[in-house]
């Protein structure tokens, strides 16, 4: 083959530094849209992002010449430094160091979007703990709670 096509299809999720409640809904929109820019100018389509106060989801591809670490650094750094001009009460404002990434098959994204549009009802029932060792069970990821959530 002479051109390297490729779509691979992400759910990424990462909090606020702390899970501190940062993300309110007079931001989460321009926040949200910030970081689509963010992505399309690094080559990643984004299909939906969403999430509460404390933390995002992200349902993206992930461009063919970008790690998914990068990406993630790119979208944490970018939007930090861009919420941190939108008033000085966002002054302390900071993400996690780490995230969770997992693939998708693209007959599984539009349940993903439906899944991140509904983040608000979502936690009305469920603490993002609960959510996120949830997903990590759907996904058969094996983790250490005690480096979840510093």
């Amino acid at each position: 083959m002479s051109q390297s096509l490729v779509k691979i299809n992400l759910h990424i999720i990462f909090s606020t530094k702390n899970r501190t409640k940062w993300i309110n809904e007079a931001i989460s929109g321009e926040l949200y849209s910030y970081i689509s820019a963010i992505g399309k100018d690094n080559g990643s389509f984004i299909y939906r992002i969403g999430g509460i106060e404390n933390h995002i989801h992200i349902a993206c591809t992930l461009p063919k010449t970008i790690a998914i670490s990068s990406l993630i650094e790119t979208f944490k750094t970018g939007s930090s430094k861009w919420i941190k001009t939108q008033g000085s009460e966002y002054n302390r404002f900071a993400w996690q160091n780490g995230y969770a990434a997992f693939s998708i098959g693209q007959s599984q994204i539009d349940t993903l979007i439906r899944y991140i549009t509904e983040q608000r009802k979502h936690h009305h029932k469920k603490t993002f703990k609960d959510e996120l060792i949830e997903i990590f069970k759907i996904y058969n990821v094996e983790y250490d709670e005690k480096y979840l959530w510093n």
